[in-house]
């Protein structure tokens, strides 16, 4: 039974991806990172023994610290970072049994360089649908909480990610692109690392949605509806973002968590009492 102030793999896992999810911090030693350059999911790298300096923006935020086996190192940054106020626990058995309870964990050579600010920064073109939300959603959930987007004209996207040192995605001749049948969200699913049952019955989802086949998964022409919708509502491409962040969590607590449930009226219970 983990102490009161360490959370399980399991526990962290049902939080990852949804906007409860804790701060995560990889307090690992550079040896012991380069053994294993893996990331638990949205993590974000810090020396343990300059932890203390993040923990002005760290005040409202629950935190969990973990390093390779989630004793000395880990125990003494969040004790360090309590003691300014944070909530912070401990991953009991640190990346050592995240990795071996085989749960996904996001190759640090697939993360694009991230800026001064410690963000990563993408863009794509504007006016985004269905792949150019997805995306932006998987990003923030599971790669980096604080990725910045930009949106820009179609001809000026590759520009743009030159001079703005960004990302391009979802455009023609990129690493970040469609694949064959698939699109930009299913290779970004396969390059993190991210192939859960959850988000590989969502890729199905966003694939039919953004390909117009529909005959994949049920649950595409309504995805495509809630897209086309806030791209009606919003003429702030950030603004929509925000907004199908949103949609996505919603899609993505019914793939986790929701799929085998069913809704109708009038109730069975309603029925056999009729009857």
């Amino acid at each position: 039974m983990p102490s009161p102030v360490q959370i399980t793999c399991s526990q962290l896992f049902r939080l990852v991806g949804t906007p409860a999810a804790p701060v995560l911090l990889d307090v690992r030693i550079d040896e012991d990172f380069a053994a294993d350059p893996f990331l638990l999911p949205a993590a974000i790298r810090h020396p343990f023994d300059s932890i203390e300096a993040l923990a002005g923006q760290l005040q409202s935020s629950r935190v969990v610290v973990y390093c390779q086996k989630g004793l000395k190192i880990s125990e003494g940054a969040a004790a360090v970072l309590r003691c300014r106020g944070i909530n912070a626990e401990v991953l009991e058995g640190g990346q050592f049994a995240w990795r071996d309870a085989a749960l996904p964990m996001v190759p640090a050579s697939s993360l694009p360089e991230t800026h001064s600010s410690g963000q990563s920064v993408w863009v794509t073109r504007l006016r985004p649908k269905v792949d150019r939300i997805a995306c932006p959603w998987l990003i923030r959930r599971f790669v980096d909480p604080n990725a910045r987007f930009l949106f820009v004209s179609a001809p000026t996207v590759a520009a743009v990610a030159e001079k703005f040192n960004a990302t391009p995605f979802d455009i023609d001749n990129v690493f970040w692109s469609h694949r064959g049948d698939q699109c930009t969200f299913d290779t970004m699913v396969t390059e993190f690392g991210l192939s859960t049952v959850a988000l590989e019955r969502l890729a199905l989802i966003v694939r039919g949605a953004d390909t117009d086949q529909h005959s994949l998964a049920p649950e595409s022409a309504g995805l495509l509806a809630a897209c086309l919708g806030l791209s009606r509502m919003y003429t702030d491409d950030l603004q929509q973002l925000d907004a199908g962040i949103a949609v996505f969590d919603a899609f993505y607590r019914w793939a986790r968590d929701a799929v085998d449930e069913k809704h109708n009226w009038p109730s069975a219970t309603k029925r056999s009492k009729d009857q």
